[in-house]
């Protein structure tokens, strides 16, 4: 087992689910943030752990069915050791159900009891008795109970804590060294194995409606947080790249109210702005670099990234510290692109 302090590059979720799983393992580490904790992506609103759908089910559904089970227990290690919150819940979610596809959300229920556990039922009910209640067509909506929310910052936070509670080291405002490391840099990371950005805008609004279950509808994200905020998001742009809010985020704001009238006079109190990191398979990039000894790449959780951080982090720290690799190959890290 290796015993030398492992460099970690990047303090975004994956950097810190990463440099967290060593720690816990009793691995000294130490994180290098070129900017701040949370800067890049991991800096928004949203926080949907939101399963993938249970049909055509694979290797990547599976490792983030395992990741959302074993969710609560693993948040509440690093707020019990760190300290820090991450306002972490299993709340569920609600969905409207469109006119005519009552037949295919059947299927839909009935191959989440062939994949997931049996208390994660998925449910169509024509009485929600949910709070927060969008609006459906149909007069019916799917509930079900796996789903869970976490407030990305407070993860952040929550994280960074419990990694210095057990003695790791996070320097903010400096690159890593060009040395071996677990390189989780967001989308300056990706350019290597031809990745890109995609650009999300997310906002906050003020309403207290924290155990109530999340919304999925039309798109759109609203998601209640413990702190008596809901996130409503996101954006998904592909041909702009400035972290600048506009009017798209506006145009969002106002469907979520429209799409859920619980929200119709929540004040907005924080928006935001940031690229998320996609790479070109939609799986997440996680095992060790192609040519370059001693480096590991844990990145591209483009929209299942809170999700999915920390089974990124437990195959990764197998890998380094045990030998053990059980990374699936459509996880592995490609060739490099060759330069210019």
């Amino acid at each position: 087992m290796a015993s030398a302090k492992i460099t970690v590059a990047g303090a975004g979720i994956f950097g810190l689910s990463c440099a967290w799983e060593l720690a816990r393992r009793g691995q000294p580490v130490r994180v290098y943030e070129i900017d701040r904790i949370g800067a890049g992506s991991s800096g928004g609103h949203v926080g949907a752990l939101a399963p993938h759908a249970p049909e055509n089910w694979n290797d990547k559904k599976q490792i983030q069915l395992d990741a959302l089970i074993a969710a609560s227990d693993w948040w509440a290690e690093v707020a019990q050791v760190g300290g820090v919150d991450s306002g972490y819940g299993r709340t569920g979610r609600i969905q409207p159900v469109a006119a005519g596809s009552e037949d295919r959300m059947r299927e839909r229920i009935a191959a989440a009891k062939q994949q997931w556990p049996d208390w994660a039922v998925i449910e169509m009910t024509d009485t929600p008795v949910a709070g927060m209640v969008p609006v459906s067509a149909s007069g019916l909506w799917l509930i079900d109970h796996l789903t869970a929310r976490i407030s990305p910052r407070r993860a952040g936070a929550a994280l960074a804590a419990a990694i210095r509670a057990k003695g790791g080291e996070i320097i903010e405002g400096m690159p890593a060294p060009d040395a071996p490391a677990i390189w989780a840099t967001g989308v300056a990371g990706l350019a290597p194995f031809g990745g890109n950005g995609v650009k999300g805008q997310s906002a906050l609004l003020a309403l207290d409606m924290k155990d109530q279950p999340q919304i999925f509808a039309d798109g759109v994200h609203i998601v209640p947080h413990s702190d008596g905020t809901v996130a409503v998001g996101s954006t998904s742009e592909r041909e702009n790249y400035d972290t600048g809010t506009d009017s798209q985020l506006e145009d969002l704001i106002a469907k979520a109210r429209t799409l859920c009238p619980a929200l119709a006079d929540a004040p907005v109190v924080d928006r935001w702005a940031g690229i998320r990191p996609r790479a070109l398979s939609r799986a997440p990039i996680v095992g060790a670099w192609p040519g370059r000894a001693g480096h590991y790449i844990a990145n591209g959780g483009f929209k299942i990234g809170l999700a999915m951080a920390p089974a990124a982090a437990g195959m990764l720290a197998d890998l380094i510290l045990d030998g053990h690799d059980r990374i699936p190959e459509g996880f592995l890290p490609p060739q490099p692109m060759a330069a210019g």
